[in-house]
């Protein structure tokens, strides 16, 4: 894991973010990829909404992590 990614983690950063960023994806990509809305996206980004199971999975599936490195 870069040392980049681990400093922003740390620091408190969303997960779903930092991970988006460093694969270089948009939210628009993400969500598209994934089969959800890009203001779903953005909500969980913000903190707005924890965002469900199924959606973590297909988050956690694109950006090549567990779905444990997304969720606190």
């Amino acid at each position: 894991m870069p040392a980049a990614v681990v400093d922003r983690l740390v620091a408190g950063d969303n997960p779903v973010k930092v991970w988006r960023e460093h694969r270089g994806l948009t939210q628009a990509a993400l969500a598209e990829q994934a089969a959800l809305s890009q203001s779903y996206v953005a909500m969980i980004e913000r903190g707005e909404r924890v965002g469900g199971v199924d959606a973590l999975r297909r988050i956690a599936r694109i950006l090549t992590v567990d779905l444990d490195d997304l969720v606190d």
